[in-house]
């Protein structure tokens, strides 16, 4: 925390102040009144360094006539280089003021009033202007002329911040943020929230491609500006220090970002480890801060180090974040502030005033660098211990001082004093830690030098595990208060400050507990007897052992007989060194006590002297501490007993345990057994004394006790029964429960007992449609078949006629032709024709005879394994529905057993349900076997006939190739040869027609018309291939027709049974 500052400086800055403030001997500040000029100088002669309050100039906008009145500025924007300055009024009126050239030109109308200014484009000449129409406008300065038109905002647009290449642009209204592409003028991106949390300003950091967004609810987010990815986000401010965030400004490096709002109070945060490094309390005038800007100066490497802060009451005060100095202001309460921009070059000052007008302020002016006296050799520091909550530790009071810019002095360059924040370090404890850049020998410089720490070097690290033994050990208590006295608002600190004082100055000190440390003592009284024998023969005579003389002083950590800055000095020291340092100290304390010690001859003086403070010079004890660690034997030094001062371990405390813990445990009992004999004697030694006093007053008290505990013994017999009442009533309930449970659990029972039985009833009576169903199926399956069999029969029959007329007309036609030709013929042709006929019939003879014997192996073939094929499908058919039965037979077994186990009543029931189903599947299974034996019995029909059919056939040839064999042998070839021709012909139409006899033959013809006996031969065999295709055909018909019934009606599969509660 900041010093005040001395006296003088407090009287030179006030002079200074008054100075300004009269008017009357004090220079004239310039003023220029833009009027209705569009360009012009600014000012007609530039002040000096000695111009009023700083002010250059005073710039007005009035406009004469019938009613004269000045038209406000409202906002200010200072180009990249600070030497321009851009102004827009209220009736929308860009200037630009030319500083170095003394210039001002009207660059633009708007025609609306402008609400944000940006004027640090990569183009120099270009500005953007946010206007009240929600709107973004670009112009230029030179030609006057509008650049681009950008719209999105659906409100006022409160801020723009360009980003350091100027080729980029956040424009900032309070519902949504967007990112402009200024070399497209196009909108890249869209920042939207929820209308309940707000947007307070989205801005670049300065030197980084890093955006920060600020909201209502006080959250604070880094985004990485090339992937708008969150980067990070600002934690919670300590409790008791948190604001409600309204304005915000950043350091030129991009470290440090401040905010403030509705409270006298400012934020620092180091954006690089994201802590919260410093809460600014401003002056008590101040409540609330409504504009920051850091004042930038060209030797500070961008870590600017003066924060300007515009407050409630429009004077904007000038502050050192790091001494907490006021290094300057301006306005005044007559001459309010309204708003202001600093020049990036940090040379001057723009502001909006209260009534309208824009002032111009020199920095160098407000800060008289030149007349400075040098900075003086000595600071006073204040004593802020007193500051107990953990945001007062990180607050520092702005206090007056003189007018000065510290940065930029020759005498001494100022060092930063941030606080660094470990990682693992909470910040309310930050008044107790040790700055990483000091080290031990260089805090035992300083000790020696001064004799004592100063105050915000003085740390107390401390964690440490509590232990059983502390709620037993009588002087706890006493080693305890001065820290709680000193950390009294923070009891974590106090808590953890005691337990590592415990841990190492309290060394084997519990080791003969519940006795003093004895070990400990006999070391001091070694360290007396070595030093100052004297004294000890004189404390030993008059019975005064260490345990008055010393142990006081240890168990009391010197609180007795210190101050409190006599306290702290000595703990300075002893926090410094070995822990043996604690008993030298005591002992040098006796040493330098010695006079009065030497004159007292009652133990009650020595007990007194101990525990109340005397006239002792602390330092001198110091001093003499450190003699006696310097000088002390080894053999009897504490040094070789003691360990180094060890810190506590982290992430948990360490296991104390040095003590007997069986003496504990014995002590509580003991203690509390003493507590209750204590009391006890107490009661009646207190009787006893006011037997006579108070004997009735007594004997009253004993009755109205014992009418009390009677009542009370009444009341709780009562009590008793009224519970043996409730209990004998909820018994009752519970045996009513459960009856009514046993009930509901009977009617469950049954009601699933009614369902499976109503259940189970359904499902035979679909089993029996289902039997049913498939039975009139099958019959009129079976009768379609014989209707598509007999139908078949008769097509063949009247494709047979068709067959029959039509060999009957050809053999008409043939005959009829045979007769012409007979008559044409001569006799060579007939004898050539004969010839021919007879090689024809050979080879025809040869040919037929093997047809006929390949249509008879096909024949046979096709037959067998149409045979073959229906039985391996009635078979295979057979076998899927009984192993689908077989299975569930298994099925309907196993659930039948489950349920006899879970329903033993229901066994006889299901039983016969079961025997009924194995009656039906035995009847099923009969017909089955009937079907089986009726299309076995059909099967063995028909292959008889097909056998007789066969036999037949073979026959027949068998007679041909007979009657072939004996017409060779027998005379007159040529006309064996036409019988033999004439009968194989007739037999073939026989073979054709066995069925049909009495049909006409080929063989009732004339002999003269056996010409034509090839060519009927021919026909024959024609049509007995088409009779065999014929009856192919049927009997695929036949499959077909039996394959589509076994698909559309399976065979009777009884479905699963499966039983629910």
């Amino acid at each position: 925390m900041c010093a005040g500052p001395p006296p003088a400086a407090v009287a030179v800055g006030g002079a200074l102040r008054g100075g300004g403030e009269r008017g009357g001997g004090g220079p004239r500040m310039e003023s220029s009144d833009l009027g209705g000029r569009q360009q012009g100088p600014i000012w007609h002669r530039k002040p000096g360094p000695a111009a009023r309050r700083g002010v250059i100039v005073n710039i007005i906008h009035s406009v004469k006539g019938y009613h004269s009145k000045t038209i406000r500025f409202l906002n200010v924007a200072f180009d990249s280089s600070g030497d321009s300055l851009l102004a827009g009024d209220h009736q929308g009126n860009i200037y630009v003021f030319d500083l170095n050239g003394n210039r001002f030109n009207l660059v633009q109308r708007t025609m609306q009033a402008c609400t944000a200014l940006a004027f640090n484009l990569r183009r120099k000449t270009e500005f953007l202007v946010a206007l009240a129409d929600y709107s973004i406008k670009c112009f230029d300065t030179e030609t006057k002329e509008l650049v681009s038109w950008m719209r999105g905002h659906d409100s006022s647009v409160s801020s723009i911040s360009v980003h350091g290449s100027g080729r980029y642009a956040i424009t900032t209204s309070s519902d949504t943020a967007q990112l402009w592409d200024l070399d497209t003028f196009q909108r890249k991106r869209k920042l939207n929230v929820r209308q309940s949390v707000g947007i307070q300003k989205v801005f670049f950091l300065p030197l980084s491609n890093t955006i920060l967004s600020c909201f209502k609810d006080n959250s604070v987010f880094a985004w990485e500006f090339d992937t708008l990815h969150c980067k990070y986000q600002l934690p919670t401010p300590v409790e008791g220090s948190a604001l409600l965030y309204k304005v915000f400004a950043v350091t030129r490096d991009g470290r440090i970002f401040v905010a403030g709002g509705k409270s006298n109070q400012l934020h620092l945060w180091c954006l690089e480890s994201r802590k919260l490094i410093r809460i600014i309390q401003m002056p008590s005038k101040v409540r609330a801060v409504r504009h920051l800007e850091f004042l930038p100066d060209s030797f500070d490497g961008g870590s600017n180090q003066v924060l300007g802060v515009l407050s409630q009451d429009n004077i904007m005060r000038f502050i050192n974040i790091e001494t907490c100095k006021l290094l300057f202001d301006i306005g005044s309460h007559e001459e309010g502030i309204s708003t202001a921009a600093i020049s990036p070059n940090g040379r001057y000052i723009a502001s909006v005033m209260e009534n309208g007008s824009l002032n111009l302020y020199s920095v160098q002016a407000l800060t008289q660098e030149g007349n400075q006296p040098p900075p003086p050799t000595f600071k006073v520091v204040e004593d802020w211990s007193k500051c107990t909550s953990a945001a007062n530790k990180l607050t520092m009071r702005v206090t007056s001082g003189r007018s000065e810019r510290p940065w930029k002095s020759k005498g001494s360059k100022i060092q930063s004093r941030l606080l660094k924040m470990q990682v693992n370090t909470s910040l309310e404890n930050k008044e107790n830690e040790l700055p990483g850049g000091l080290n031990k020998k260089r805090l035992r410089a300083l000790l020696k030098g001064f004799g004592e720490y100063p105050a915000k070097y003085r740390t107390l690290s401390a964690l440490a595990h509590w232990s059983a033994i502390f709620a037993e050990t009588p002087c706890i208590p006493l080693l305890a208060f001065p820290f709680v006295k000193l950390f009294q608002n923070n009891q974590l600190i106090c808590f953890e400050v005691v337990a590592t004082v415990v841990v190492n100055l309290c060394q084997h000190w519990f080791e003969y507990f519940p006795n003093p440390p004895v070990n400990i003592l006999s070391m001091m009284e070694n360290v007396l007897a070595h030093h100052d024998k004297e004294l000890l023969q004189h404390l030993i005579k008059y019975n005064v052992t260490s345990q008055v003389y010393a142990w006081p002083l240890l168990e009391t950590l010197f609180s007795e007989v210190l101050t409190r800055e006599e306290w702290l000095k000595v703990f300075d020291n002893i926090f410094s060194n070995h822990p043996s340092y604690f008993l030298m100290i005591v002992i040098a304390y006796i040493i330098c006590s010695r006079a009065p010690l030497l004159h007292c001859n009652q133990i009650e003086d020595f007990e007194y002297f101990f525990h109340h403070r005397n006239n002792l010079d602390i330092s001198v004890v110091i001093k003499e501490a450190y003699h006696l660690m310097e000088t002390t034997p080894l053999d009897i030094h504490p040094q070789r007993v003691l360990d180094d001062f060890i810190p506590l371990t982290k992430g948990q405390y360490p296991v104390f345990n040095k003590y007997p813990k069986f003496i504990v445990d014995y002590q509580t009992q003991e203690r509390e057994r003493i507590r209750q004999d204590e009391i006890e004697y107490l009661r009646e030694r207190q009787l006893a004394h006011e037997l006579e006093a108070k004997a009735q007053e007594r004997k009253a008290e004993d009755e109205a006790w014992y009418r009390k505990q009677e009542l009370l013994r009444e009341a709780e017999e009562q009590r008793r029964k009224m519970l043996l009442e409730e209990e004998e009533k909820l018994a009752e309930q519970r045996q009513r429960l459960a009856a009514v449970k046993r009930e509901l659990k009977v009617k469950e029972l049954q009601f699933l007992d009614a369902s499976r039985r109503r259940f189970l009833k359904y499902q035979q009576d679909q089993r029996q449609m289902e039997l049913k169903r498939l039975d009139d199926e099958i019959a009129r399956k079976a009768t379609m078949r014989e209707q598509e069999t007999a139908a078949a029969l008769q097509d063949v029959e009247v494709q047979r006629m068709e067959l029959e007329s039509q060999r009957q007309v050809f053999e008409q036609h043939l005959i009829k032709d045979q007769e012409a030709v007979t008559k044409e013929m001569r006799e060579e042709v007939d004898a050539r024709r004969r010839k021919v006929d007879l090689e024809d019939h050979l080879v025809q003879r040869l040919m037929e005879i093997d047809r006929e014997e390949k249509q008879k192996a096909q024949t046979v073939a096709e037959e067998n394994l149409a045979k073959a094929e229906q039985k391996r499908i009635d078979a295979n058919w057979r076998l899927r529905a009984l192993h689908k039965l077989r299975g569930d037979d298994r099925d309907r077994k196993k659930r039948y057993e489950e349920i006899a186990k879970l329903l033993h009543d229901n066994r006889v029931k299901e039983a016969e349900l079961l025997k009924a189903m194995r009656e039906a599947e035995e009847k099923t299974w009969e017909e089955v076997i009937q079907k089986k034996a009726q299309l076995e019995e059909e099967q063995k029909a028909a292959a008889a006939a097909d056998e007789h059919r066969k036999q037949f056939l073979e026959d027949k040839m068998n007679d041909a190739l007979e009657l072939a064999e004996k017409l060779q042998r027998e005379d007159g070839y040529f006309e064996r040869l036409r019988d033999l021709k004439a009968g194989r012909t007739g037999r073939g139409v026989e073979l054709q027609q066995v069925p049909r006899s009495g049909n006409i033959c080929l063989n009732d013809l004339p002999p003269s018309q056996s010409s034509s006996h090839m060519s009927l031969d021919r026909r024959g065999e024609d049509l007995a291939l088409q009779e065999r295709e014929l009856m192919a055909e049927v009997r695929r018909l036949r499959q077909k027709l039996t394959s589509q019934a076994r698909t559309r009606h399976p065979p009777a599969r009884f479905t699963a049974t499966k039983w629910t509660p």
